[in-house]
């Protein structure tokens, strides 16, 4: 079944069951989906060019706008290509159409997004999953097969479920010259590093044996996605990957709305971000991690202690963000999401809160 529905009303707040509520929820976290900026690109490119091309990018449907985007996609993350695609989710099942065939081993995260699960399917790879951010456990699974293999390794970047972040130089560093670090940075695109290249950029990865798939629909809250990679991968993709073949792309009101979406994602409002969510643990007593992500992860210790904490929350006009989601503790998980547009009394009523629940009921994920 689907969630109970909700409706954003504005940058920090929702319509639930007839009350406004503040809302720590989602994935939106510097609120470009609300900038003016990024809905007027919308509705300029809805009015100039329409709403559909109607048609594969291999047939009629490559409109000039596509190759436009694409570049100032690349050019944002420093990437040598960039290949626009219709959502996120669709650009690791894509990866591994370009891919397959082509390495004999994949290892993936155990708590990989289950879009990295379904894209090794395609490889025709043998599939080992890894523990946990383990580069040990990894790294013995690797040795199994020596030096001389081609592997894939398959990770979140920053994982959605409490905001930790993957060790990635510790699995590049045991990676061959034939083998591939496949990061998919959905979380992380647009809100890490100085220039927003996301957990690849915090890690300063050179991208020779890099594939870094990200979404449009988080940091730059809009929608779609994107394949960063190589000549060689971009090549192969656009030669054997019959989703892009066939596949209708992204309505170009949208790839205007991404364009400006590049331009909104600003150094200044990630300092806003990490400001907030350093705040938000300084008031819940937790000590934030060296990378600030604004992902927190806290479950209850029971199901009475996860209804006792909803009502504290609703009294306090808060959303209770508790969910069921793949990857997370099965029983479900309270996760709140800091955003750059939060103010610092909307931060303050929700930190005295955590505090609470951090000495009693709760436990960080």
């Amino acid at each position: 079944m689907f969630a109970e529905p909700l409706e954003q009303i504005d940058s920090t707040h929702v319509l639930w069951r007839g009350r406004k509520l503040l809302y720590f929820g989602g994935c939106d976290y510097l609120r470009l989906s609300r900038s003016p900026s990024v809905l007027d690109s919308i509705q300029k490119s809805l009015d100039k060019y329409g709403l559909n091309v109607a048609a594969s990018r291999k047939t009629t449907g490559n409109h000039p706008l596509y190759d436009k985007a694409e570049g100032a996609i690349a050019n944002y993350f420093g990437s040598e290509r960039a290949l626009l695609v219709s959502n996120g989710y669709l650009t690791n099942l894509i990866v591994a159409q370009g891919l397959a065939g082509r390495v004999s081993h994949a290892f993936i995260h155990e708590q990989a997004h289950v879009s990295l699960q379904d894209a090794a399917k395609f490889l025709g790879a043998k599939v080992q999953t890894f523990k946990h951010r383990d580069a040990a456990d990894l790294a013995a699974k690797i040795s199994r097969f020596g030096k001389s293999s081609a592997v894939a390794v398959l990770t979140d970047g920053l994982f959605a479920q409490n905001g930790s972040l993957a060790p990635l130089v510790e699995y590049v560093e045991m990676l061959n010259k034939k083998s591939l670090l496949w990061v998919d940075d959905s979380h992380g695109a647009g809100i890490l590093g100085k220039r927003g290249g996301g957990t690849v950029e915090v890690c300063g990865l050179a991208r020779r044996n890099l594939v870094q798939t990200i979404t449009f629909s988080k940091g730059f809250g809009v929608y779609g996605g994107a394949v960063l990679c190589k000549e060689g991968l971009y090549s192969r993709i656009l030669a054997e990957s019959s989703i892009v073949a066939g596949n209708t792309p992204l309505p170009l009101p949208l790839v205007g709305g991404i364009m400006a979406g590049l331009r909104g994602a600003s150094r200044q409002l990630r300092k806003r971000l990490e400001k907030n969510v350093r705040e938000l643990f300084a008031l819940a007593g937790m000590t934030p991690p060296e990378v600030a992500t604004p992902i927190l992860g806290l479950v209850p210790v029971s199901s009475a202690y996860a209804s006792s904490f909803e009502k504290e929350l609703l009294n306090a006009k808060i959303y209770p963000c508790f969910i069921r989601y793949p990857g997370g503790p099965a029983t479900g998980y309270f996760r709140f999401a800091v955003s750059a547009e939060h103010t610092g009394w909307e931060i303050q009523r929700l930190g005295c809160l955590l505090a609470t629940g951090l000495n009693s009921g709760l436990r960080a994920l």
